[in-house]
């Protein structure tokens, strides 16, 4: 049995005796013949053989990891679809606008490293002939996604905005300097496409409305959800009872079914035979195909097959329009690189708390304090999913410990408070209440009229501060609405009414957290089916 040769000399054989030096190093160092290789260690060089095959497969699955870890991210951006991929030939597809959003000072705080992404729907039926009514229409606001990624990125929440909800829509002014005139109610649909609104405006609308400063925007069509859905070769939807559909054109049969191309757009636009027939119901099927269709996108299946990602990429660029602040694929890669260390399961879908309109059946406004508490902890970076912080890349230096997440900032929130208890001494109480629990600017007015109830009254803008000041005073969600009239410059306005000299003392303000009847669901939740 010969004796096993080291490592390092395996591969080496010695010059016979008297060789000059020089020789004897070249001989050294020259590979051994086949034969001598084989009698000194050929398994060794088999072994060796594949080991650098086994790194060269993980250096190209690597590789392809790094150019295609941001694809699943796009799409919970895109909310009904969307990609990237890196080949610059894809910008060409991408459309990027400007956008005005007025006076910085007027907009909200900047969320820090915290991202929030707004994502529009469109309704538009441009290019798509007669298929869906109304041809050749630009288009309004269909269903729109807050999307708010954490500063940690462990989490992140994607709050919907029905198309049918009432609010104040602020003057906007477009790329090419036209003013459109602003409207104390009207339709969110309405933000979009109407009077020549762009995106711009909604992007403005949902700042107004919600308090959220958002980052970025990326605009979705009808044609997106159809492509992109086809692209990765359908998504699975699960349907609790046969649906048949003539406004949407959906059939299916109870069961689990994958579907891509117009059938997935009939799906996402059903609402009519589902649920109570609403906007609202068509939501949850679109949470549904939203967070299936993540999933399929994260998978080795679509990971791993270069067909699959081009077709994806392709429709994806296509598909958008997005601010100029992402508007290339370098710049839509960095974005969703950064938010692909979001988990599926750390992703909570959920519908902004709503009321029926008492002015119109089939319109909802925003339910308080339940719409101000959500708006508040997106705003203070809070979230609907229990998570640990992600790991730290191996190597890099321990993260510094995380601040304490913040709150809506009360004390720099001006609070009038106006007494129609019909009980003198009321108001000042409550001001010293209100400035214990972090409402420094909170200040006695006039007596108001006799009311019946305590109520909270603000502007556009002042939604997430209405929410936490009715929070703080343990105030029932009708409790707090939106100013008949506009007055950027008024403060929030408590009026305390008779209910004040029987209501119990409340506890103090606590932080902010999710309403309990809160429609949400997770990003990895497999059991969902349209009812």
């Amino acid at each position: 049995m010969h004796e096993e040769q080291p490592e390092t000399d395996r591969y080496r054989v010695d010059p016979a005796p008297g060789v000059p030096r020089q020789r004897r190093r070249r001989a050294a160092e020259a590979p051994a013949p086949a034969a001598a290789a084989a009698a000194a260690g050929g398994e060794g060089r088999r072994d060796s053989r594949r080991r650098a095959a086994a790194v060269a497969k993980r250096n190209r699955r690597r590789r392809a990891l790094k150019w295609t870890a941001g694809t699943g991210a796009l799409v919970m951006v895109a909310g009904c679809g969307g990609a990237y991929y890196l080949y610059r030939h894809l910008n060409s597809n991408l459309t990027s606008v400007k956008v005005q959003l007025g006076n910085e000072e007027e907009r909200p705080k900047a969320a820090g490293e915290a991202l929030n992404i707004l994502v529009i729907g469109t309704d538009s039926r441009e290019g798509l002939g007669r298929s869906y009514g109304d041809e050749g229409s630009t288009g309004h606001a269909d269903t729109t996604l807050l999307f708010h990624v954490s500063k940690d990125r462990s989490n992140a929440t994607v709050v919907s905005l029905p198309r049918d909800l009432m609010l104040p829509i602020p003057e906007c002014q477009t790329p090419q300097g036209k003013k459109i005139p602003g409207s104390a109610r009207d339709m969110f649909n309405n933000s979009l496409g109407q009077a020549g609104r762009d995106a711009g405006c909604t992007w403005k609308t949902v700042e107004k409305n919600t308090g959220i400063r958002v980052d970025h925007f990326v605009q979705v069509n009808f044609d997106a959800v159809k492509t992109l859905s086809t692209a990765v070769g359908g998504v699975e939807v699960c349907a609790a009872k046969d649906i048949n559909d003539s406004d949407s054109h959906l059939k299916m049969t109870k069961g689990r079914h994958v579907i891509q191309g117009d059938e997935a757009l009939a799906f996402v636009r059903t609402r009519h035979a589902v649920g109570t027939g609403g906007d609202l119901s068509r939501i949850k099927l679109q949470q549904q195909f939203i967070g299936s269709m993540i999933r399929k996108i994260k998978s080795d299946d679509t990971l791993t097959s270069p067909t699959k990602l081009y077709k994806l990429a392709d429709a994806a660029t296509k598909a958008l329009t997005v601010d100029d602040g992402i508007g290339s694929v370098d710049k839509l890669k960095n974005l969703a690189l950064d938010i692909s260390k979001v988990d599926p399961k750390n992703i909570t879908f959920a519908t902004v708390p709503v009321l029926d309109d008492p002015k119109d059946v089939n319109r909802v406004i925003f339910k308080q304090p339940d719409a101000g508490q959500v708006f508040a902890m997106i705003a203070g970076d809070h979230s609907l999913t229990e998570t640990a912080a992600p790991p730290a890349d191996a190597g890099s230096a321990p993260a510094a410990p995380a601040a304490a997440a913040p709150t809506v900032d009360t004390k720099d929130v001006q609070v009038t408070v106006r007494n129609g208890s019909g009980k003198r001494g009321q108001s000042g109480p409550t001001v010293d209440k209100l400035r214990a629990k972090g409402f420094g600017k909170a200040e006695v007015g006039t007596d108001a009229p006799p009311a019946a109830t305590t109520t909270v009254t603000y502007q556009a803008g002042q939604e997430a501060a209405a929410g936490a000041l009715a929070a703080a005073l343990g105030l029932p969600g009708d409790a707090v609405r939106p100013a008949a009239k506009a007055d950027p410059k008024s403060d929030l306005l408590l009026v305390l009414g008779k209910d004040v000299l029987t209501a119990p003392a409340t506890a103090p303000g606590a932080p902010p957290e999710a309403p309990a009847d809160l429609q949400r669901v997770q990003g990895d939740d497999t059991d969902l089916c349209a009812k």
